[in-house]
């Protein structure tokens, strides 16, 4: 007698990853429908994408761990491919209605700093003179809103019923952390977390912005593919820390925004560094030149190297970014050095 029913195929589907992701076919929900008779296998799944290569990779991988199933016979996988949905209608990643450029901050792995990035980044654009919004993605863990100092606010509609962002030294904030009282976690399945992104980049009146910031969760995983099938990106900037195992995780995430089409602006070095205060020495408390090292590689910009100071982190914890609290602190000046490259890219 065969082996094979609806729990082994499952888990043998479950071995596909979805191309330029960490996760699998099955925690994304792709799978339709599975039919097994006696050793035959037919599987239904359903993907939306533009990029037909997507479509092929998925099939040619899920055939193959289905024919390697022991005493399996006839296998046939389909594939339903479809447009990503968009609120305006249009096929593939849209605009943002009134967005000249959406940027992605982006990190393979969690604690590389990507918040602060994301924050003093948009603080630096803002204080050029260009229009900015940040957006923070990361719906399980927001940030933004305590960075800047709102967690106390709460976000009102307009007549059209769209959210009203909050306003923080010339920058435009949505953020779970304003829905959300002190300490409340986001218990939320997938499909939720989705709904409440779109809903963030969507309908939340922006206005006429020169630039909106994503503050991305960590990873790879259904918010990030939410995004970037259905969010037209400027760009995407890598934030990672000089060590190995962060740049590991680094070019998963740069990977990922290379199947996808999105150029990457550059890496960004987070706490690269750490200057003494009493004699100026330096210390490479994560060892050095990891991020250099990596743009070259890669053939990308390294666009600054911020330095570990204790200000800093307090000044976000004391919601006010270091370029608005010290903006003659080295770290200040290393994220308006960033900005003005990233200006000057997307000019």
């Amino acid at each position: 007698m065969s082996s094979i029913n609806q729990d082994s195929v499952r888990q043998a589907l479950s071995a596909v990853k979805y191309p330029g992701f960490s996760r699998d076919i099955i925690s994304f929900g792709l799978l339709r429908d599975v039919v097994v008779s006696g050793s035959d296998i037919d599987v239904q799944l359903v993907l939306s994408t533009n990029d037909t290569g997507i479509a092929k990779k998925i099939h040619a991988d899920a055939t193959a761990v289905l024919k390697a199933m022991g005493g399996a016979g006839r296998v046939s996988v389909k594939i339903d491919v479809q447009a990503p949905a968009t609120t305006t209608g249009a096929v593939g990643p849209a605009k943002i209605e009134g967005v000249k450029h959406v940027i992605a901050v982006a990190s393979g792995k969690g604690g590389v700093g990507k918040s602060t990035v994301a924050a003093n980044l948009a603080l630096s654009l803002a204080q050029s003179g260009a229009k900015t919004g940040l957006c923070d993605c990361d719906i399980y863990g927001p940030s933004i809103a305590l960075m800047f100092g709102g967690t106390n606010e709460r976000p009102t509609a307009d007549d059209d019923n769209r959210i009203i962002p909050i306003e923080r030294h010339g920058v435009s904030l949505m953020s779970m952390g304003f829905l959300l009282d002190d300490g409340s976690p986001a218990v939320l399945r997938g499909p939720m977390v989705t709904r409440y992104t779109q809903q963030f980049l969507r309908q939340v009146a922006w206005g006429d912005l020169d630039y909106l910031i994503l503050d991305l969760p960590p990873g790879t995983g259904d918010i990030q593919l939410t995004i970037v099938q259905t969010v037209a990106l400027s760009g995407a900037v890598i934030v990672t820390t000089p060590q190995e195992v962060a740049l590991i995780d680094a070019r998963k995430a740069i990977a990922m925004f290379g199947k996808t089409n999105v150029p990457v602006l550059g890496i960004v070095e987070n706490m690269s560094f750490f200057l003494c205060p009493g004699d100026g020495k330096r210390y490479d408390i994560f060892g050095t030149g990891g991020g250099s090292r990596e743009a070259a590689k890669l053939q990308i910009p390294l666009l600054g190297e911020v330095p570990i100071e204790p200000l800093v982190r307090e000044a976000g914890d004391t919601g006010r970014p270091a370029v608005a609290a010290h903006p003659g602190s080295a770290a200040a000046g290393v994220f308006q050095g960033i900005a003005e490259k990233i200006s000057a890219t997307l000019k």
